[in-house]
């Protein structure tokens, strides 16, 4: 099966694959429809060096 391409700008959900106008809609939705998965997964979004990495000044 062949998917046409349209609407591949528009950013999309990547939880429910659901397209939007524009990210404000997203995170709107984001924030409604899956409020429980943000939440659990609140601490693993805070971004920090991996260990190993080399920062260059």
């Amino acid at each position: 099966m062949v998917l046409p391409l349209v609407d591949e700008h528009k950013p999309k959900c990547y939880l429910c694959h659901e397209g939007f106008e524009n990210l404000e809609k997203l995170r709107e939705h984001q924030k409604s429809e899956h409020k429980e998965f943000f939440e659990s997964h609140e601490k693993e979004m805070n971004r920090e060096p991996a260990p190993g990495d080399v920062t260059v000044f």
